[in-house]
């Protein structure tokens, strides 16, 4: 007879991508979620007494969910980069090892980004309503004018491993030059490959042509831009968020949008998610929405799979993780 598996996992999603099944179910016996969208009662009852827990999905992972999981719960991986669903003082508190995945989607994020800068600078959200109302005023010879990416400068709130990535994108697009805002600097080689320069966030609001959000969601990113900030950049600017919604307010996001105070705005994150198809946002011509896509290609949600399982697989074994959270 087989002998039993030493652990037990929970897959706390329905969609998790086979390389991370095939990999945990080697040594690991699976209880896998079956609902969609995953119903919590299932994840409380379902996560009794396992081993290990591979966190698929944003939903809150927090003291409720470490309580029904027991005692006997010493490794933990999401299967994204941002963690701002963790209770992560809790996590620490039972000492327990977390894992996440950043770096893998890395690639398909900065992508998407260029892809949202070019759209929001160029009009694209608008130029395909004027085809669908029919408005296409090709008469005129200053139509639908956007904004260059050539000689601009590029500014990012967040300067990490996305950001970076996105930056040496942009760099095939001959911009001049990229400033940065973050706590820490990042190092000198790597500012002189991307041309870039550490500034306050007073000088990258007046200075940027194109902001772009790519920083963690904390207590002190959250709503910092807000109409003060709007007040302060160009009337040309243009806005990308890939990051988190909630750093972005809103309601003042509309306005500034709405009175041309900034040119346009590209976003992958908004809050809530989803956006209610009725959320006035909507309404606007110079904004390019996509639904939070910016991970979402076969091979980034392989990979991010096949690390959430190899840092499941390590905690389990009293090993440092792969990319652990903390």
């Amino acid at each position: 007879t087989m002998s039993a598996k030493p652990y037990k996992v929970l897959i706390s999603h329905p969609e998790v991508p086979q390389s991370a099944i095939e990999l945990l179910k080697e040594s690991c016996e699976l209880v896998q979620v079956t609902s969609l969208p995953p119903n919590r009662a299932e994840v409380l009852e379902k996560i009794r007494g396992v081993d290990g827990l591979f966190w698929g999905g944003h939903s809150p992972l927090n003291a409720e969910v470490l309580d029904a999981a027991g005692p006997k719960l010493k490794s933990i991986s999401t299967m994204s980069a941002g963690i701002d669903y963790v209770d992560l003082a809790e996590v620490k508190r039972r000492k327990i090892p977390l894992g996440h995945t950043p770096t893998v989607l890395d690639p398909a994020v900065a992508d998407i980004a260029v892809g949202l800068l070019i759209a929001a600078g160029r009009r694209f959200h608008e130029g395909r309503k004027k085809i669908d109302s029919n408005n296409w005023e090709n008469y005129q010879l200053n139509w639908l004018l956007g904004q260059d990416v050539r000689d601009s400068v590029v500014g990012f709130f967040g300067f990490g491993g996305i950001g970076q990535a996105i930056a040496k994108r942009l760099s095939g697009f001959d911009i001049d030059h990229v400033l940065y805002t973050t706590r820490r600097r990042i190092n000198k080689e790597l500012e002189q490959e991307l041309n870039a320069k550490k500034v306050e966030f007073d000088e990258l609001l007046a200075k940027s042509d194109f902001i772009v959000i790519a920083a963690p969601l904390t207590e002190q990113t959250r709503g910092v831009f807000n109409t003060t900030a709007f007040n302060k950049m160009k009337q040309t600017a243009v806005l990308v968020n890939i990051a988190r919604g909630a750093i972005i307010n809103q309601n003042d996001l509309y306005n500034a949008l709405k009175t041309n105070r900034i040119f346009s705005a590209g976003l992958d994150v908004m809050d809530p998610e989803p956006l209610p198809a009725n959320d006035k946002l909507l309404t606007l011509d110079n904004i390019v929405v996509l639904p939070h896509i910016g991970s979402a290609t076969n091979r980034t949600r392989s990979d991010m799979a096949t690390i959430a399982a190899h840092n499941v697989l390590r905690g389990l074994a009293g090993e440092r993780m792969l990319s652990p959270a903390y």
